[in-house]
């Protein structure tokens, strides 16, 4: 489970900011949609709102970031080659020259870590673990700054590894590499960091995966009979193989009863009915290129939403609600809000432009964010639980009125308000 995620001096954040999954102590809604450990009080999920190009997707991108360095640093790379992805703020002169800063705070397997680093095109310049039993002050594992590791009596697994990190890896990663037991299973949390860009179906090929084992689908398919899309089932087809494929799959697996997803399609049966509407069998569509951008988002999204649910995982997401119907993004908030489906304690984060979704029926004020840039162009990142809110008061109303900001604020014509509604 995630606690909070800080970035700085990365895409259009010019200082640092902080996404935090902790509980605050709000009056309403005290024991709505969190996760109660025995020390702390996390929240399930939070959405991120703001004005085109106000820096959401940038939070997202931040964190994908920072898992894929993690788990690919010691592995790719050579010494001297740049660190792929960094880009500092550009805006500031006096930013340009400085690292990117990366941290989250994790629970994981009974502890609590704090994890981080700094690192600009060339090097990582500094790096930092620290652990905590829960409730208790937390011990630092490793430090790492201007070239030089130092490993506490905590991280032995370390010790001995720090002459074999190049300036431009991880050290955490470098130990993980190695078979060391903390590093290893940090590295595993970052695995299931799952994010994803909503705007695309790459995640097909996962849920392809899920359709071929008989337990997932099932629950797959307890969710497609929810949502109404009128699929019946989903069958999964190897394509057409070129003979040349087949004969590379045999002499690399000794067999070809098994295809890599990305030559299966997805079949999506839907009832079919004679001239006098009774049903007289099922019908195939080719889901991607017969069914609409939405069912195929749906459908492709839902094999990382049952793992999620299934393992206890973080599910980012950029642009969840992107070609779907306000009430089938609804159901997978409420999925990960659900006792009944979300035993493991899955956490959900995305943003959106949905302001339908702006309301206590939905959210706690601390799991509403906003994403906004001052005039310099640096994004802030904050919470509706900073502000002195009533009751009674309308979220989305208040939001569209401009009251919390990150709203853009575009030329008004005679039908358009001051808030940019109709008049």
């Amino acid at each position: 489970m995630i606690l909070q995620f800080s970035v700085g001096n990365f895409l259009s954040f010019r200082d640092e900011v902080t996404l935090s999954m902790v509980a605050s102590r709000i009056t309403e809604h005290k024991e709505t949609n969190i996760i109660t450990l025995d020390h702390m009080k996390l929240l399930k999920s939070a959405v991120i709102y703001g004005a085109n190009s106000s820096g959401k997707s940038n939070l997202i991108k931040a964190m994908g970031f920072m898992r894929n360095f993690v788990q690919s640093s010691s592995k790719e790379g050579q010494i001297g080659e740049e660190i792929s992805g960094i880009r500092s703020f550009r805006l500031n002169t006096a930013n340009v020259t400085k690292p990117s800063y990366f941290e989250i705070v994790f629970f994981h397997e009974g502890m609590q870590y704090r994890y981080g680093f700094e690192a600009d095109t060339k090097e990582v310049k500094s790096e930092w673990l620290y652990a905590a039993h829960p409730g208790r002050k937390e011990k630092e594992l490793f430090f790492r700054e201007n070239g030089e590791i130092s490993v506490t009596k905590g991280f032995q697994e370390g010790q001995g590894l720090e002459k074999r990190t190049r300036s431009n890896a991880l050290f955490l990663s470098v130990v993980a590499n190695l078979n060391g037991d903390i590093a290893t299973s940090i590295l595993f949390w970052f695995k299931n960091l799952r994010v994803l860009d909503g705007l695309t179906n790459h995640t097909r090929n996962y849920t392809i995966r899920k359709i071929l084992d008989v337990s997932s689908k099932e629950e797959l398919m307890i969710l497609i009979n929810k949502l109404d899309l009128g699929i019946e089932d989903l069958i999964v087809e190897a394509k057409s193989i070129p003979q040349e494929m087949l004969e590379l799959l045999k002499k690399i697996n000794g067999k070809v009863d098994r295809f890599p997803t990305e030559h299966h399609s997805i079949i999506t049966m839907h009832k079919q009915y004679d001239s006098e509407n009774h049903f007289v069998g099922l019908e195939r569509f080719q889901l991607t290129e017969e069914e609409s951008e939405g069912t195929k988002k749906i459908v492709a999204l839902l094999g990382p939403i049952v793992d999620a649910l299934n393992k206890g995982q973080i599910l980012v997401v950029d642009e969840l609600d992107a070609k779907l119907h306000p009430l089938i993004t609804r159901f997978i908030i409420r999925l990960f809000h659900s006792t009944e489906f979300n035993k493991k304690n899955a956490q959900l984060v995305f943003n959106s432009h949905d302001t339908n979704l702006l309301s206590k029926a939905f959210f706690r004020r601390d799991q509403i964010w906003f994403a906004e840039k001052d005039t310099y162009g640096a994004t802030d990142l904050y919470a509706l639980s900073d502000f002195s809110v009533r009751k009674d008061a309308s979220y989305e109303k208040d939001y569209l009125h401009g009251k919390y900001g990150s709203i853009p604020y575009v030329g008004t014509f005679d039908f358009l308000g001051k808030d940019g509604t109709d008049q």
